[in-house]
């Protein structure tokens, strides 16, 4: 059986995450991972916060922190967010820890041995107010391609494309605002991803109809435009330093120079991506610290090089401005330890251990605020810390799996909302729920009933849910989250429908036993629904499965047997507490207030 390794986007340890954030990588990638780990397959979900760039520094003097304890800090708060939006990571790791920096520092020399990077000297935008280069997002200006004019310096948001600080027109300094700012000469590293190119489109064509339209088109885009070699340093102080003093020559018999590099770290573009492995590292030490063991390198190398990691499947989740980082620059960068090119431009194996590259990209579009962007600054949206505040995870939960960004970019809007959560949520599941088990209750002594034999209106309702069932396991396992959950909402429907049909209330009037088994058809559908429901909300699932008798909820149902009679005759139920409370239009008028609505967008 296939292990499945998922990696959801590292979230930048400076500035609050929106539900954009949440709903284009790590809820998707929590619901992908907690049905996997229902299914009896094992399943290793890693994150962590990224941690090295000009966001955190500019972030760190904002909050008047030394760069180090902001991001520790930072760390701290978007582990807790994400946990109390039930994020069931495995690790949440941080880019700046040791084994990171001890793997960044060894793919660089890797990669410089093996003839992949090159020293150039470049221009680098200076300010003479701040009397310091201005790397990446130091610099804002103009984009050249599509104008918009609060572009960074590393990449346009508008456009996606990516840039270099020199490329804005009209340049400004991120730190003082200053346009007195000039170009020099500064030695940097850099990644010769060009050489790729055909290699990454013969691998990137090879996915087409099995990654989503949006990540390979925007792979090809780049291709297509002439892939650039790549700057992987930067003149910051806070980052993995370069280190380059014990690296070999490189195939020309050149070593670098240590005296022009000195003082600079890696792009945060860099480093980032082999965090997920670096986190992995990390995971790996805290299971043996835990057990009491030495670490073994074989704990974590298992999940990311062969021959040890052969039956991984691995996962990554993020948002579109995420896709050509993930689709070229941390390809390049395995491919170019796993593989040697002579001076003919042939590929052959090199003498690592290979690493292993991705073999699913699920990227997704943006989730908007009533059509626009959110934003801090202007005080648009609602932000992950504050969604916690006003209502339970899985309400949140819910509508962004519901209305996941995946073929075109979706909007949040208060009204709907409150519309699809009262809905699906109140109405359909949490109605259903307290029902039947009130009814239970009330009529069976809190105990599923005994005897009764089924009738075609239950052996009809199987037929219905199991034909459900396998639609709804073949979307996950697709990653289709929008169909899942529109699949999930009419398993739901089913069971209303055969109450609605069945009518126990009525039918124990004159024929107990018919509302036995109507009663007890429903309680079997109130278990499944927890273990259906568990991967989307699955606060909630535990609950539902509680008021059942259950200590934890069951697996992923396999669609074999009887799915509708998987509790005994005579257990106890109970009923639960109001599951879902519906959003009321008063509380949809305070939040738009507070938060920003149609008119201001």
């Amino acid at each position: 059986m296939s292990r499945i390794l998922i990696t959801s986007a590292l979230p930048y340890a400076a500035g609050a995450k929106h539900l954009g954030n949440l709903a284009g990588s790590m809820l998707p990638a929590d619901v992908y991972a907690r049905f996997q780990r229902a299914r009896g397959r094992e399943t290793l979900y890693i994150c962590a916060t990224d941690e090295h760039g000009t966001p955190a520094e500019l972030a760190a003097v904002e909050a008047g922190l030394p760069v180090a304890e902001f991001c520790a800090l930072a760390h701290d708060k978007l582990h807790a967010m994400g946990r109390g939006f039930g994020m069931s990571w495995d690790h949440f790791g941080r880019s700046s820890s040791p084994q990171n920096r001890k793997l960044t520092q060894s793919f660089a020399q890797q990669l410089w041995e093996a003839g992949f990077i090159e020293e150039r000297v470049t221009q680098q935008v200076y300010s003479l107010a701040d009397k310091r280069f201005l790397p990446d997002r130091y610099v804002i200006g103009t984009c050249p391609h599509c104008g918009y004019e609060a572009a960074r310096g590393d990449q346009c948001e508008n456009c996606t494309r990516v840039l270099d600080p020199a490329d804005l027109l009209h340049p400004r300094s991120a730190l003082s605002g200053s346009t007195e700012i000039e170009i020099r000469d500064s030695k940097h590293l850099f990644l010769r991803q060009s050489l790729f190119a055909d290699r990454l489109r013969e691998g990137i064509e090879a996915k087409r109809g099995t990654w989503p339209n949006l990540v390979t088109s925007i792979a090809l885009k780049w291709l297509d435009e002439g892939l650039q070699d790549r700057g992987i340093t930067r003149d910051l102080q806070w980052g993995v330093p370069v280190n380059a003093a014990d690296w070999g020559p490189n195939p020309d018999g050149q070593k670098p120079d240590v005296a022009g590099l000195e003082g600079k770290v890696f792009y945060v573009w860099f480093d980032a991506p082999i965090e997920y492995i670096g986190a992995t590292w990390e995971w790996a030490d805290a299971q043996a610290a835990a057990e009491g063991r030495a670490p073994k390198d074989e704990d974590w190398e298992r999940w990311w090089r062969q021959p040890g990691a052969a039956d991984v499947t691995y996962v990554e989740f993020m948002g579109k401005d995420n896709v050509p980082f993930h689709t070229v620059g941390f390809p390049c960068t395995l491919m170019g330890i796993n593989e040697r090119r002579d001076g003919a431009g042939r590929w052959t194996p090199s003498s690592n251990t290979p690493w292993k590259l991705v073999d699913d990209l699920k990227g997704f579009n943006w989730l908007d605020y009533y059509g626009g962007r959110f934003s801090t600054s202007q005080k648009r949206g609602v932000f992950m810390d504050q969604a916690l505040e006003l209502l339970p995870a899985d309400y949140w939960r819910w509508w962004l799996i519901a209305n996941a960004p995946e073929s075109s970019d979706s909007t949040f809007a208060w009204e709907q909302f409150r519309d699809q959560v009262n809905a699906d949520l109140a109405d359909v599941l949490g109605n259903f729920v307290n029902r039947i088990c009130k009814f239970a209750e009330s009529r069976f002594e809190g105990k599923v009933p005994v005897g009764g034999e089924w009738g075609d209106l239950e052996t009809k309702l199987q037929a219905d849910v199991s034909a459900k069932l396998a639609e709804l396991t073949a979307h996950m396992e697709a990653r289709e989250f929008r169909k899942s959950a529109t699949t999930l909402r009419q398993i739901w429907v089913l069971g209303n429908q055969y109450l609605t049909e069945a009518a126990p209330w009525t039918a124990f009037k004159t024929d107990p036993v018919r509302a036995g088994v109507s009663v007890r058809v429903g309680l079997n559908l109130v278990a499944l629904f927890a273990r259906l429901s568990a991967p989307f909300i699955p606060a909630t699932a535990k609950v539902i499965a509680e008021a059942l008798g259950e200590a934890e909820v069951g697996g992923w149902p396999t669609g074999e047997g009887d799915l509708l009679t998987t509790l005994e005759p005579g257990r106890a139920i109970r009923a639960p507490d109001v599951l879902f409370r519906k959003v009321e239009d008063t509380q949809v008028a305070e939040w738009r207030e507070r938060f920003g609505g149609a008119e201001t967008a």
